[in-house]
């Protein structure tokens, strides 16, 4: 009786042990991000809170009926782009930052795991969807990246969506412009200078974020990544950050993971923070985890800010920032939706 007893009892912890650790192996096919920053829960009020969990929820069922449908994972990560920048919540596409000028100038990449081909654009304003731009580049040209009036042009010509630039306007970014423009010109006479913390703005420190990305890992095990930006509000002089910048806010392969980073651009593309999770898990044999926390420290010792999602040809993700919060969501091979907004 009592051998029955400990049997059944093993038995038991078996099963508990293989379910613990079926969770903790848990596929996840898609995950995404909507910028990081000071993202305060005392700050958002309870519509705005719900406002960005349908929209990411919304994103996440856009790609993952990509995936159900066999569809391939760049096609998926197209369609949860596509949400995001259709929404002013975020910084891209509809919602996207004015530059000093009064200007809305947008970048973004996309990059193929299997074939490590990738395409980006940067300053466009005309063009609805960047990230069909940039999957355009990348199929229809024998280039990788296009800046500015040209790649509008390319984009008309491949029949792709223009618009007047007065469809990326809303009134939350153009009040964000001006009220960065009277700080920067309080700090101007204060300081009596232009430091190098002035020409980014430590005081205007969520300036940069609201950045979006995605990573979709589709059922033939191929990886795809895509980022899209409207860059830094206030920004001047046709400054582009790291998101169409493959390698640095964009990278993909089927070897290791695929990676869309958002945050201050300036030190992203200074570590080429994607590749060199890619590197540190080709080279170094790290999980996906650990390298990923490996470059956002570094990013954040050389005094820049921000987060990144990642993922592998196996299904482990990693969602890592250092700031207060990140607009971020997965979801698993089983479509179990996860979304988050705060620490």
């Amino acid at each position: 009786m009592k051998m029955k007893t400990l049997k059944l009892f093993v038995l038991i912890l078996i099963s508990l042990y293989a379910g613990n650790l079926s969770a903790q192996q848990q596929k996840y096919v898609m995950v995404i991000h909507g910028g990081a920053g000071t993202i305060l829960k005392r700050n958002m009020t309870p519509e705005k809170e719900a406002a960005y969990i349908a929209v990411l929820t919304q994103a996440l069922q856009a790609g993952y009926a990509k995936i159900k449908a066999g569809k391939n994972s760049l096609d998926a990560v197209e369609a949860t782009i596509h949400v995001l920048e259709n929404d002013p919540h975020f910084n891209a596409g509809k919602g996207a930052v004015f530059t000093h000028d009064g200007r809305n100038e947008l970048d973004a990449a996309i990059m193929d795991g299997k074939t490590l081909m990738a395409g980006s654009v940067a300053g466009v304003t005309t063009i609805k969807n960047p990230i069909s731009a940039a999957r355009a580049v990348m199929e229809k040209s024998e280039h990788v990246m296009m800046v500015g009036t040209g790649a509008e042009q390319f984009a008309k010509e491949v029949g792709l969506e223009i618009v007047d630039p007065k469809y990326f306007w809303t009134k939350d970014r153009w009040e964000g412009l001006q009220k960065a423009i009277k700080e920067d010109s309080v700090k101007a006479v204060l300081d009596h200078g232009s430091k190098k913390s002035e020409l980014f703005g430590t005081k205007n420190h969520d300036y940069k974020f609201g950045t979006v990305g995605c990573v979709a890992l589709d059922k033939a095990g191929n990886l795809a990544a895509g980022t899209s930006t409207g860059g830094m509000t206030n920004k001047k002089y046709g400054r582009v950050g790291d998101a169409p910048i493959i390698g640095a806010g964009t990278y993909c392969n089927n070897e290791t993971a695929g990676i869309s980073c958002t945050g201050w651009g300036e030190f992203y593309i200074r570590n080429v923070v994607a590749k060199t999770i890619s590197d540190l898990m080709e080279y170094k044999n790290l999980s996906v985890a650990e390298a990923s926390k490996i470059a956002l420290d570094k990013v954040r010792e050389m005094g820049g800010d921000g987060g990144l999602i990642a993922l592998d040809a196996k299904g482990n993700m990693t969602m890592p920032f250092n700031t207060e919060g990140m607009y971020r969501g997965a979801v698993t091979a089983d479509g179990k939706i996860e979304v988050s907004i705060y620490k």
